[in-house]
């Protein structure tokens, strides 16, 4: 495969933004360690590039991971490269090179050796561990500026910040590299073959980061591989930009297998979104600040009514259909919370150090009450008549029952049937004004360096991978290390012991349940049990790419 060129093979560099002093290593080593490359995709000839040629890689052997490995345990998961699949590509100067913005910079280009490690909490004698290749801009680019023809589509469920990267992608492609051509596909995939197109200009997305959802239109479902690829094909568009949550990265990877098999010069680079912030090896996702912020603001108003009342009890549901992120960091927030049930920690309703005893106890002690559930927890208490145990959304998600009507009304039931006792419950579910606002501040700058990223990876001739930050460096991941599992609260973690702190709640689990897990996840990869952590630490780190 050819490697992105460094300064060791240039000549004298005349760039403004490149410091000589920092010259790169050879791309040949990893810090001058031997490594072993194992990847299936056969190169192919000059003659199978033609776009015409569809059957030239037919025979072609599935895309397996790029595994580097070095000395010392260091393994490097690598992404796909258009190299892997097209010999003898051009490269070109990095238009950046001459962009008076990045003049001021000592080195702008990071080194093409540079990679960033997965798990930043070791011993003296670790391993050196799983590293991903840094995202940032390379110095040579394997598209002219007049050759890119990008796209862009956003697919799933609504997020604060959909805008926003696309309009860092739209400015970042023109600004940076002088790309003029970006298409903006309208309602998800089934766009690409279904729905009209939009030309996308800084002056079209000047705007929109200032307002919630996303002016390109999404849905779920309608995926057809084949149809996506041939729209893709026949429009010349040579890079695609994804956004959307694990499922939708999953047909992104689909897509660039086909595109790959057909052998076509075409970069598909995946920008993970979900507001529940349950993607995996990435520190945070795109949204979920916003959304921690603007859950403050139900919880303060579910505040207000359950301590103006005699035995007042405000229930609010949040966003987590598998993980209680948002519930658990807007809990920590708020302090307002007397309790907070997710998905991640089982709970149940009557006997001793049940849900209902504590209600009762948290009322004789303050006269009211506030419990923040995620929408996923508690689900397996709902009885099978009231349950959709088989039914998906059009993503392939399981279709939740309202877990906030369920448990508000069996609260209601049981202190008017069973304790005699007057209450006055009121329910809030703000998900839907949290999906559609703009993101904040925070998120804003967040989705820039997520555009950003994976403008300079697909210039560089990556292909098939997300974006996102790795302990607080954007990387480039390929995209089943974002797709095999989902992140989900580690409840034996300080971050779940430090809300069970605040609240003064039960854990609502068995004690001996609790050390059985606890012995079950010591048995894991260390990284998976420190991501509750990893997830509050990381929060003001982003900005260092």
């Amino acid at each position: 495969m050819d490697t992105i060129s460094s300064s060791a093979s240039l000549s004298t560099p005349r760039f403004r933004c490149f410091d000589p002093t920092n010259s790169y290593h050879s791309t040949t080593t990893v810090n001058h360690r031997p490594y072993f490359l194992t990847f299936s995709a056969n190169s192919t000839t000059a003659s199978t590039r033609d776009c015409s040629s569809k059957d030239a890689m037919k025979n072609s052997t599935k895309y397996e991971p790029k595994i580097i490995t070095g000395d010392d345990g260091y393994v490097l998961e690598d992404v796909p490269h258009l190299t892997d699949h097209i010999s003898d590509l051009p490269t070109y100067p990095n238009p950046l090179q001459d962009n008076p913005s990045y003049s001021v910079v000592k080195q702008y280009f990071v080194n093409a050796d540079d990679t960033v490690v997965q798990k930043i909490v070791v011993q003296k004698d670790s391993l050196r561990g799983t590293h991903f290749r840094r995202a940032g801009p390379r110095q040579k680019v394997y598209f002219e500026s007049d050759e890119v023809h990008a796209c862009i589509v956003t697919c799933g469920g609504l997020c604060p910040g959909l805008n926003t990267v696309i309009r860092e992608l739209v400015c970042g492609l023109y600004h940076m590299y002088g790309v003029n051509r970006v298409l903006g596909i309208e309602g998800g995939y089934r766009g690409f073959y279904a729905r009209n197109t939009v030309l996308l200009s800084p002056k079209v997305v000047n705007d929109i980061h200032k307002r919630g959802g996303t002016i390109l239109g999404t849905s779920r479902g309608g995926y057809d591989t084949s149809k996506i690829v041939d729209s893709i094909e026949d429009r010349g568009i040579n890079q695609v930009y994804i956004i959307g949550g694990d499922g939708t990265q999953r047909g992104a990877s689909v897509i660039f297998e086909e595109i790959r098999r057909r052998g076509l010069k075409v970069a598909v680079v995946g920008i993970p979104k979900t507001i529940d912030n349950d993607i995996p090896v990435i520190d945070k996702s795109f949204g979920f600040d916003t959304a921690v912020e603007e859950a403050q603001r139900a919880i303060n108003a579910a505040h207000v009514e359950a301590e103006s009342f005699e035995n007042g009890i405000g229930v609010v549901k949040l966003m987590g259909r598998y993980s209680g992120f948002i519930a658990m960091h807007a809990t920590l927030a708020s302090r307002d919370v007397d309790c907070c049930l997710i998905p991640e920690s089982p709970f149940y309703l009557e006997g001793p150090g049940g849900l209902f005893e504590f209600i009762r106890k948290r009322l004789k002690e303050h006269g009211h009450m506030v419990i923040v559930i995620a929408e996923g927890a508690g689900q397996e208490l709902l009885s099978e008549s009231m349950r959709a145990m088989d039914q998906q959304d059009a993503s392939g998600n399981k279709l939740l029952q309202d877990v906030g009507l369920w448990i508000s009304q069996k609260i209601k039931d049981n202190f008017a049937n069973r304790e005699k006792m007057n209450i006055t419950l009121k329910y809030i579910d703000p998900t839907y004004m949290i999906r559609a606002i703009p993101s904040n501040a925070s998120d804003n700058v967040y989705c820039t360096l997520l555009a950003h990223s994976a403008i300079h990876g697909a210039m560089a001739g990556y292909t098939g991978f997300t974006v996102g930050p790795v302990n607080g460096r954007h990387a480039y991941i390929p995209f089943h290390r974002v797709t095999e599992r989902q992140n989900k609260v580690v409840i034996t973690d300080r971050m779940w012991a430090r809300l069970l702190s605040s609240t003064n709640q039960p854990s609502f689990v068995d004690p001996k349940q609790v050390i059985k897990d606890k012995d079950t996840v010591d048995e894991e990869p260390r990284s998976q049990l420190l991501n509750g952590e990893n997830h509050i630490d990381t929060l003001t780190t982003q900005e260092r790419v």
